[in-house]
């Protein structure tokens, strides 16, 4: 899935800056983390 999808599914928290989304660096490691346990 795409950052941007996973921003419209409610997946990662994201600010709306213009046209473009601002994604905190800390929200994609915590869901990358929680990605990774799940396929384990």
């Amino acid at each position: 899935m795409t950052v941007y999808r996973l921003v419209h599914a409610g997946y990662l928290p994201a600010i709306r800056v213009g046209r473009a989304f601002r994604v905190p660096e800390e929200a994609v490691h915590d869901y990358l983390r929680e990605s990774l346990r799940s396929v384990s």
